[in-house]
């Protein structure tokens, strides 16, 4: 069991490190694209640049995506050990790439500062402050998923619980691209819709927890009656 432990918090802090690295590297490259396209600071109407450009830059976008993938199996065999290390290292990559373009650019100005987050397969938009609230969520979830499956035990949730857990990032995708139409116009986007974001993190959270819950009575119960908790 302390071999477990280790094992899991050895590639909990790799796994870190590796986001870390990686968003350095992210954080760099936006470095160089804001000198170029935006050399008085960035900010809205975005700058619709070169169609060679922007298909590197989706490239890239997608390149990213991938990276945090092979990492994730990489670090397990099974789908929730896998989809855990997935959003736990695209959490710490996210959060870290503020950090660093802080860092570097004395950017964002503040958590509220408006930011261009993705463009696959439209422009996304929002305060910094909501992606920065999904990679601390993401964190929080791959942390209980790995705790149970580390004790082999098998992290699963009912129908109704898919549903919620389904629904949460499909309204928080909508929160995020509401404003594409605007932006790929050369909008200005000055309303975010935290309304959408907030439930669908509610959601996520409620699935999970009702899923932990349901694993730790169940736990609890084979340890009253004496039989082995090492279930999947």
């Amino acid at each position: 069991m302390e071999e477990e432990k280790f094992t899991l918090r050895y590639k909990l802090v790799w796994v870190f490190f590796f986001a870390v690295w990686m968003a350095y590297v992210e954080s760099t490259v936006v470095v160089y694209l804001r000198e170029i396209y935006y050399p008085d600071g960035f900010a809205f109407p975005i700058i619709l640049i070169p169609q060679k450009m922007a298909l590197i830059e989706l490239g890239r976008e997608l390149a990213t995506i991938l990276m945090l993938l092979s990492i994730a199996f990489l670090s397990a065999r099974r789908g929730w050990q896998r989809f855990a290390y997935f959003i736990y290292a695209f959490a710490v990559w996210d959060i870290w790439y503020y950090v660093w373009l802080k860092i570097f650019l004395d950017w964002p100005e503040s958590l509220l500062t408006w930011d261009l987050l993705f463009l696959i397969p439209v422009p996304w938009s929002a305060p910094v402050l909501a992606p920065v609230i999904v990679s601390f969520s993401f964190i929080a979830a791959a942390l209980l998923i790995l705790y149970f499956e580390n004790k082999a035990i098998r992290f699963h949730l009912k129908k109704w619980e898919w549903v919620l857990f389904i629904s949460s990032p499909i309204l928080i995708f909508i929160s995020f691209i509401i404003d594409a139409p605007e932006i790929m116009k050369q909008g200005i986007p000055d309303f975010f819709h935290w309304e959408l974001l907030l439930i669908g993190e509610f959601m996520a959270g409620l699935a999970l927890f009702q899923g932990a819950k349901r694993l730790i009575l169940k736990t609890s119960n084979v340890k009253n009656s004496g039989e082995n908790v090492g279930f999947e």
